[in-house]
């Protein structure tokens, strides 16, 4: 029988021999990448900490104990030794399992996560929580290198510093290969600066020195500036030591004893403690090891070659607006590119090709990004800020109070706006609308595929004043109707007018699509002109800020049913603007309002998630027939 099979529940890993810890470690890593090769997922990350986070178990009780995975986007292993590897066969799959922490999933889930630099903060007010109660849970929080590229990290620690009693951080640092300091030096170090004896002596010669009349303090201020000189020169992370927190390692991330050793020494300390381990991304898997940014995430692969097993459009909305920086940047010497670590998602890497100099990657910082291009605006170069949706919520004061109130030109090429799918509520793109709307100056664009999109970036750039061009995920929409992809400032298109067909005597339809949504609103269309004999009208809001007024208005009169089709949240939506406008109208239509309804957006592919929420083709098409319909 496999080790695995005899892990059902938390805490049954404790039943396993050490010796037979390695096996298990390869029998998990196994187990993640038949499940993540068939249901897509984040991989490199979680082959990496598998021996990590078999030690925190060995270490911690669950669910008492709190362990928080800063972004989560490595918490397989945690899943599998908490009782829920049964379910990864619907890993990311609607009513399925998140592949993120999620306290609703299991009570062995401390917090969600989703986005980074986080799980510090979080693990602090865990810890305080804790010290009202008068509990003695362990709190653990594992955050990598990446994300303490970000500036929230630097304000829990200074927190931390404060702490009097015990919080443990783990490093992960899966960027480079384990370095030699993971060797004799280092652990004897560590086993020193965690040891119960080497602490109780430290107490006690210091005590005793304090109690030296006239000479004593002198003495052991002395004998500490000795000792940090020494430790500055022989022991990484003196930041922390500097900031009262207690640093251990580099520690071999894959060495289980080694690092159970460190941790039950780490959590028997009356103070916060971060231990640095060095973990190697993509572990096991020789194709994720030479190529672990391509394996952060994935879709189906096939585990021989690596390759994806998915069915991509030719063209993405990424590559189009990749392919169309580049373009502006040739001629537009002012244009700049802005990345908060997500060079090769959002595009900008292939810019960063052409134009190094002019591209900046400012890590996990989204606040700093858009101060920063705030900055570069008010310096007479063009910025543009390219960050998925759901990150760019991170940076909402910075765009409101460095960017509008100033009225600056920086452009916000928002990616991933709308439904994401498979990452879950964290990640999708259903808000931007809402608070795009609020912020003063801000003109706002959804272009509904490939040409619109080139179109709206060339006009942003010729704007003056903060402009957000926000556009999907996935498979970019060709547009074979397309006439004319001419701006106008603040106006929609017509994509066709109202036709009747035959003896069609009934109400008549205009349809007003946001972004990609206008491909929906085009099936629909002819859907219910081939069905019903009426072809409705098909309207491309492209601007969601300013809205179009006067086509709004001219429509509620004209049309006996009016349907708004968007992705995104009822509350600030368009639906909800063109309402008012309607309202302020006294027009007499009836309108309909497809969006999302639910507030939070599970996971699921894009295509589920559309039909859950009634904004897919055939629900509308349904919808809207049965109103219309000569009985």
């Amino acid at each position: 029988m496999d080790i695995l099979d005899s892990i059902n529940k938390e805490n049954d890993i404790k039943n396993v021999d050490m010796e037979d810890m390695q096996a298990l470690a390869e029998e998990i890593r196994g187990f993640i990448l038949g499940n993540v090769s068939h249901t897509g997922g984040h991989l490199a990350s979680n082959l990496g900490a598998v021996e990590l986070t078999m030690a925190l178990h060995l270490c911690m009780d669950f669910p008492e104990d709190k362990l928080i995975f800063d972004v989560g986007h490595q918490s397989y292993t945690h899943k599998i030794l908490t009782g829920r590897k049964d379910d990864f066969y619907k890993l990311r799959q609607y009513g399925g399992l998140s592949g993120f922490p999620k306290v609703s999933e299991s009570d062995s889930d401390a917090f969600n996560t989703g986005h980074s630099s986080t799980s510090i903060s979080a693990a602090l007010g865990l810890v305080k929580a804790r010290e009202l109660r008068g509990t003695d849970e362990r709190v653990c929080a594992v955050i990598g290198d990446g994300s303490m590229t970000g500036g929230m990290v630097y304000e829990a620690l200074d927190q931390m510093s404060q702490l009097k009693s015990n919080c443990v951080v783990v490093l992960n640092d899966n960027e480079m290969s384990i370095s030699k300091n993971v060797g004799g030096l280092s652990k004897s170090l560590n086993k020193l600066r965690v040891g119960k004896t080497y602490n109780d002596l430290k107490s006690n010669v210091e005590s005793a020195f304090l109690n030296i009349p006239d000479v004593g303090l002198k003495m052991a201020k002395g004998i500490k500036r000795t000792k940090d000189s020494i430790r500055n020169l022989l022991v990484p992370g003196s930041m922390f030591e500097e900031m009262g927190i207690t640093y251990v390692g580099p520690v071999d991330g894959h060495d289980i004893p080694e690092m159970v050793r460190i941790f039950q020494d780490a959590f028997a300390l009356n103070r916060p403690v971060i231990v640095h381990v060095k973990t190697v991304k993509g572990k096991g898997y020789p194709i994720a090891e030479r190529y672990p940014e391509h394996f952060h995430g994935v879709g189906p692969f096939n585990i021989d070659t690596g390759k994806s097993l998915s069915k991509k459009s030719s063209l993405t909305y990424t590559d189009v607006f990749a392919r169309k920086l580049i373009d502006i940047g040739t001629r537009e010497k002012r244009l700049v590119a802005i990345t908060a670590a997500m060079g090769s998602g959002t595009g900008i890497k292939k810019f960063q090709r052409r134009f190094p100099d002019r591209t900046f990657d400012v890590g996990i910082a989204e606040q700093h990004a858009v101060t920063f291009a705030a900055g570069l605006a008010r310096g007479g170069l063009i910025p543009v800020v390219a960050i998925y949706s759901s990150f760019l919520q991170r940076a909402y004061d910075q765009m409101m109070h460095d960017v509008c109130l100033q009225n600056l030109h920086v452009i916000f090429a928002i990616d991933r706006s709308g439904i994401v799918g498979e990452d879950g509520e964290t990640h999708q793109g259903i808000y931007d609308t809402a608070y795009l709307r609020s912020m003063p100056g801000m003109t706002v664009i959804a272009p509904k595929g490939e040409k619109e999109l080139e179109a709206a970036l060339e006009y942003a750039v010729k704007l003056d004043g903060p402009v957000a061009v926000k556009y999907p995920k996935g498979g970019c929409f060709v547009d074979t109707e397309e006439k004319s992809v001419r701006f106008v400032d603040g106006r929609a298109e017509v994509v066709n007018f109202d036709s009747v067909v035959g003896s069609y005597a009934g109400p008549k339809v205009a349809l007003i699509g946001v972004g990609d949504m206008v491909e929906t609103a085009l099936t629909v269309r002819d859907r219910i002109r081939d069905d019903v004999g009426m072809t409705p009208e098909v309207i491309n809001l492209r601007f969601i800020k300013p809205l179009d007024v006067e086509r709004i208005r001219e429509t509620a009169e004209k049309f006996d049913i009016v349907a708004v089709l968007e992705d995104t949240v009822k509350e600030g939506s368009v639906g909800e603007a063109v309402a008012y406008e309607i309202a302020g109208s006294g027009a007499s239509c009836r309108l309909l309002h497809f969006c999302i309804k639910d507030e939070k957006l599970t996971q699921g592919s894009i295509a589920k998630l559309r039909e859950v929420e009634g904004i897919d083709a055939d629900t509308i098409y349904k919808t809207i027939s049965d109103l219309i319909r000569v009985k």
